[in-house]
């Protein structure tokens, strides 16, 4: 998403690197160019301007560090001002108060209420919180479907309403029916309009009143940039929003809304969703994101991503599969199956630091998702056996292969190459690592079908 002003932004960085001291004059040119940058990313005008104001103040008039570079400082600068943009420090859901704890989702139509309250059930489930769902949007239609559709997919109880009841009527009972049976968590989604109008303030004003939710979060469309923000600004005046969550944050935008949001309704952005999956939607950490929009990439979030999709045990057998050059094309299947697991590719390698520098070469391909999956189904097109002895698969079996695959024999032949170009690199590494031994006892021997 900030793509385009992680660009801009490193090429100011660059032409100050080749400054040896930090005068008016340099820093004032990069401002300006800063300045710039945010403006084509969408920024509120006012938001940039006091964005700015803030980095001069600390920029000119400071002698820079013998340890850090006239580029670095103003990195340095930039980077604390931008997590400060952003909100400064991480803010979770404030559940603690009367049990269930009721979470109201407001907005526009069509800026993901109804899948948001989806994926944040999911995401309460996973820090053990039992979530009841309540389709509130009697409006429009299959609204309360896809809410009960959406339920079923994550094992998340959904309160039966009809279309015919009010509003305020169904969340009370669902609040009745959350208490009796022990769920702590009410998540009402409640019904948007195509622009904001007084009728729907007045149902949502009704429902606030009788509820009295812990949380009231304004779900905004992030490739909507300054009209998210000044939607985002109406509600909160009128409803008081607990924070934001910003969806399709994996989109095209500028990260006007992002930049912007936090500054002028002075509440917090909570979460972003990354994707179009149920599991796609993560806590807003403004210090990663500043990291991630600078260049710096962002490795927590990366090893928590890890984190969540790696199993343990099976972690520690395939290391003992590498151990003893035992590692399959079925074991190759079963990483391309986790890394897909943690999201777009894209986004994971924008967490690596550095990564900005390999984007800037000639002729770098971007990373494709749709490659993982003709991988798979090349690897899932073969037999067991070939899956585990890669070296029987002579031309016949690989025209085979490419046919149930939808794929080329050439496609076949790449992922076969990726393969063995992985063994010898697991075998190099295990030499430096001093293999041979695992736990005090002698190395195994190859399966058949295993390069040597």
């Amino acid at each position: 998403m900030f793509e385009s002003i992680s660009d801009r932004l490193n090429s100011v960085f660059k032409k100050l690197r080749g400054h040896g001291r930090l005068t008016e004059e340099n820093i004032q040119e990069a401002l300006r160019e800063v300045r710039l940058a945010l403006l084509e990313a969408d920024v509120n005008f006012k938001v940039v301007k006091s964005f700015i104001a803030s980095i001069s103040a600390r920029a000119v008039g400071r002698e820079v560090t013998d340890s850090l570079s006239p580029s670095q400082h103003i990195i340095k600068i930039v980077h604390e001002e931008l997590i400060n943009l952003l909100g400064g420090t991480t803010e979770f859901l404030d559940l603690s108060g009367r049990q269930p704890a009721v979470i109201m989702m407001v907005g526009l139509q069509g800026s993901g209420k109804t899948t948001t309250s989806g994926k944040l059930a999911r995401l309460l489930q996973s820090k053990k919180r039992r979530p009841y769902l309540v389709p509130a949007d009697i409006y429009r239609p299959a609204a309360i479907e896809q809410l009960q559709v959406l339920g079923e997919k994550i094992n998340v109880p959904v309160h039966p309403s009809t279309s015919d009841q009010d509003p305020v009527t169904i969340c009370r009972n669902g609040y009745a029916a959350a208490q009796a049976n022990n769920y702590d968590t009410l998540i009402i989604d409640t019904a948007g309009r195509l622009h904001v109008d007084t009728e729907l303030m007045d149902e949502l004003g009704r429902i606030k009143s009788a509820l009295q939710p812990a949380e009231i979060l304004f779900v905004a469309d992030a490739m909507t940039g300054q009209d998210a923000v000044t939607v985002a600004d109406k509600f909160n005046a009128d409803l008081a929003i607990s924070g934001v969550v910003l969806t399709k944050m994996e989109g095209d935008a500028r990260g006007g809304a992002a930049l912007s949001i936090k500054k002028v309704t002075q509440r917090p952005i909570k979460f972003v969703g990354v994707g179009e999956g149920l599991d796609a939607l993560e806590v807003f950490h403004p210090d990663r994101v500043a990291s991630r929009i600078l260049g710096m990439g962002d490795v927590l979030t990366l090893i928590e991503k890890a984190e969540e999709v790696v199993d343990k045990k099976k972690a520690e057998k395939l290391a003992k599969k590498i151990s003893r050059d035992a590692f399959t094309l079925e074991d190759f299947r079963d990483q391309i199956q986790q890394i897909k697991k943690m999201g777009n590719l894209e986004q994971i390698m924008g967490m690596i630091p550095g990564i900005n520098k390999f984007k800037q070469m000639k002729d770098m391909p971007k990373p494709d998702d749709k490659e993982l999956n003709r991988v798979e189904a090349i690897i899932n097109s073969m037999t067991p056996e070939e899956r585990r002895k890669y070296m029987i698969l002579n031309a016949s079996r690989r025209q085979r292969i490419a046919k149930g695959s939808g794929t080329s024999v050439q496609d076949v032949n790449k992922v076969i190459k990726s393969y063995t170009e992985m063994l010898k690199m697991m075998k190099k590494m295990k030499g430096k690592m001093g293999g041979g031994f695992i736990a005090g006892k002698k190395k195994r021997k190859r399966p058949k079908g295993l390069s040597r």
